[in-house]
């Protein structure tokens, strides 16, 4: 038991959550869900992004196991709970599940798969280790990410590829202000994160407007604005660890509400409701296994 329990661990089962909430937003924007002969598609870009986010967010450990070792000790693999061995083996079956799985779709999905493949053991491997490269890296899964939804209906990348800079943009000031987990952040760092946060938020409201679908929109902004910026004022009052962790937490977990703004914006309510559903389910498994 102690073994399944480290390897669901090192999962992250609350974070693969919100990647399938990723490629819901990415589907609904390509336009799939109006006219959606078969949900076989949207099943396999599921299955393919949680094979994809499940075996980046393993290699990251494995990477850092070393680090961790001194940091988080507690941690599967420095607790011996996990080998290093069984969790890059664990890593690979779940990546080769999410290729496999887009490439049963079609070859764009299995093109952008191996795109977050190698987007994922580039972060884990080097670019964490640098100041701006790292948190642009990591955004880039993220609007893989996105883009691998879109890739349903491959036109809808061409339109809409560009949309994809504003995961990028929120996961890469997550990404900058989880910098200060450990040992504390500084609030210059916490000022640029909330600078980029309102960013993200003025061109989804711009996107949704354009769409005509602003109202539908403020549903799931409101409460996405209020879940990111509520920890990152309280971190900001007091940059410890602890509040920095609290500030990731709820950034990660709140990109299930980005989510479904990006499916509000573009008249998805189901879509949007559906994804929304997600979050307790996020926040519940959250509870016990660590989201960052």
């Amino acid at each position: 038991m102690s073994t399944i329990l480290g390897f669901l661990r090192l999962m992250r089962l609350a974070n693969v959550v919100t990647a399938v909430a990723d490629v819901l937003a990415g589907i609904a924007i390509s336009g799939y869900f109006s006219d959606a002969g078969s949900y076989y598609p949207v099943l396999l870009l599921c299955i393919s992004t949680i094979g994809l986010y499940a075996g980046g967010i393993i290699f990251n450990d494995v990477f850092d196991a070393g680090l961790d070792a001194i940091e988080r000790p507690e941690r599967p693999i420095p607790s011996g709970m996990i080998s290093i061995g069984a969790a890059t083996a664990f890593g690979t079956l779940f990546f080769s599940i999410g290729v496999a799985a887009a490439a049963l779709y079609q070859p764009l999905s299995f093109q952008i798969a191996i795109g977050i493949v190698l987007a994922c053991l580039s972060y884990n491997r080097w670019a964490k280790h640098y100041t701006i490269w790292g948190p642009l890296n990591m955004g880039l899964c993220r609007g893989l990410n996105l883009l691998l939804g879109l890739s349903i209906i491959a036109p809808a990348i061409e339109e809409w590829w560009f949309l994809a800079f504003i995961p990028l943009i929120y996961i890469a000031s997550i990404t900058i202000v989880s910098r200060g987990e450990v040992h504390g952040g500084s609030k210059k760092t916490l000022s640029i994160a909330a600078v980029l946060y309102a960013a993200v938020v003025i061109s989804v409201l711009w996107v949704s407007a354009s769409m005509h679908n602003f109202k539908l929109t403020l549903l799931f902004i409101v409460p996405f604005v209020v879940m990111i910026f509520g920890p990152l004022l309280t971190a900001f009052r007091l940059p410890s660890a602890k509040n920095i962790g609290k500030a990731v937490k709820a950034g990660v977990i709140a990109l299930i509400l980005l989510n479904a703004s990006w499916a509000g914006a573009f008249g998805i309510w189901q879509v949007a409701l559906f994804i929304v559903l997600l979050l307790p389910l996020s926040l519940w498994l959250s509870k016990t296994f660590a989201v960052t």
